[in-house]
């Protein structure tokens, strides 16, 4: 985009923030998925802004879509993980490596205001996503699948689901996972039989985005459902998981979209609140912390910056799954130090909650674990600098080789 169209929506994130932001305790206390909010992104065109233009998009990239994330996080952060969903998560591996049919199928879904479930993990299989055991066995023109997913980011709210899935021939041969778009929508009476929403978790955090079991029984999927990919499925996994650095990028700038808000209200406060007969701002303790505190989050949003950039060149057309993975690591740590020091300089008040800090912090906690664990992270970038393989997980960088358990027929 042109430098006057990403400040263009830069500026139009910012006046959107200052109508979430005092909704924002709102879907946290009631646990309730933001609507409303959503109706307001999809007429700003910022649900699927980085769908390309001939699906109706903007054809916006990764790195215009992370300006409007991080000024949106400041003001709440349900509402910008549903942007960062609706445009790096599932849908850019569709758009990426979908058939026209697909596309053509899913693009309007999202851009009226859909945020695509990312559906791999199990009760069994978290950061290990070969430990799966999904399977879709092909019988005739369909595949059925069976299995149960967990931890599911908008499970029961959304429409479009990408489900991961060891891939069966009809002899129960496995042939590698592949991914499974399917469209389940009960308001307008699309429920596939064989697709059940379990249960929703109660988290600590990110209260209004459902996390939810989902559990497939028999489901039947047609097969051009089915995303082709030019590996085929024993080097699929991997090209769907480039796919995922994108999403891994969004998620950091949330949080470092958080952490920038926290520090911009820790900064007027110290200017306004006085104890012992002058204002907290001149307390040099509390002088250093602000200073780290805007260390860090400049840190985090150059190396995110960086990241969502290198898209842009890299022959995947996804950010650099080094970058990715360094820009993550870092920032959801920092936001996490960020937060709690902001809240520490508010004493009390910023423990309660009279003061968004509190549930910034229960947001902002969440950043370390999904979309890529700290630990999980570490041991990518560790793998990448020592020149070593590292084996295929969820959020790890998978090599050529493609070693799985027998799957459970």
């Amino acid at each position: 985009m042109l430098a006057e169209q990403v400040n263009l929506y830069r500026e139009l994130a910012k006046e959107l923030a200052k109508e979430f932001a005092p909704k924002a305790a709102h879907w946290d206390q009631t646990r309730r998925y933001c609507h409303e909010n959503i109706k307001s992104l999809v007429k700003a065109r910022l649900m699927g802004m980085t769908i390309p233009k001939e699906y109706g998009g903007l054809g916006a990239s990764f790195y215009d879509c992370a300006l409007v994330i991080e000024e949106i996080a400041k003001a709440c952060t349900l509402t910008a993980r549903i942007v960062v969903e609706a445009n790096m998560g599932g849908i850019s591996a569709v758009m990426a490596y979908g058939t026209h049919e697909q596309k053509t199928f899913c693009a309007p879904i999202v851009l009226a205001g859909d945020k695509p479930a990312i559906c791999i993990t199990e009760p069994d299989a978290g950061s290990a996503a070969t430990e799966m055991q999904t399977t879709a066995r092909k019988s005739g023109n369909k595949y059925i699948l069976n299995g149960t997913k967990h931890w599911i980011t908008g499970g029961g709210v959304s429409k479009l689901h990408l489900i991961f899935a060891r891939v069966l021939d009809e002899n129960g041969n496995e042939e590698g996972i592949g991914g499974f778009i399917v469209h389940r929508d009960p308001e307008q009476g699309i429920e596939p039989k064989g697709f059940d929403v379990v249960r929703r978790e109660r988290t600590m955090g990110l209260c209004g985005m459902p996390e939810a079991e989902l559990k497939f029984s028999n489901l039947e999927v047609g097969e051009e459902w089915l995303l082709q990919l030019s590996t085929g499925l024993k080097r699929g996994f991997a090209q769907l998981m480039e796919a995922y650095n994108s999403q891994r990028v969004g998620a950091g700038t949330i949080a470092m979209g958080v952490a920038a808000g926290a520090l911009d209200r820790a900064k007027e406060y110290l200017k306004k609140r006085e104890q012992f007969g002058r204002p907290l701002a001149e307390f040099q303790g509390l002088q250093w912390m602000i200073a780290d505190m805007d260390a860090s989050v400049h840190a985090s949003r150059l190396m995110l910056k960086e990241a969502a950039k290198s898209a842009q060149t890299s022959p995947t057309g996804f950010p650099d799954m080094m970058m990715a993975a360094r820009a993550k690591l870092f920032a959801s740590e920092a936001a996490i130090k960020t937060v709690n020091d902001a809240l520490q300089m508010f004493g009390a008040r910023g423990y309660g909650d009279q003061e968004p800090l509190e549930r910034m912090y229960r947001d902002v906690r969440m950043f370390t674990i999904g979309g890529g664990t700290a630990q999980i992270l570490r041991t990518q970038v560790a793998g990448k600098l020592l020149d070593m393989k590292v084996s295929q997980t969820r959020d790890g960088y998978v090599e050529e080789s493609f070693h799985v358990k027998a799957a459970k027929a």
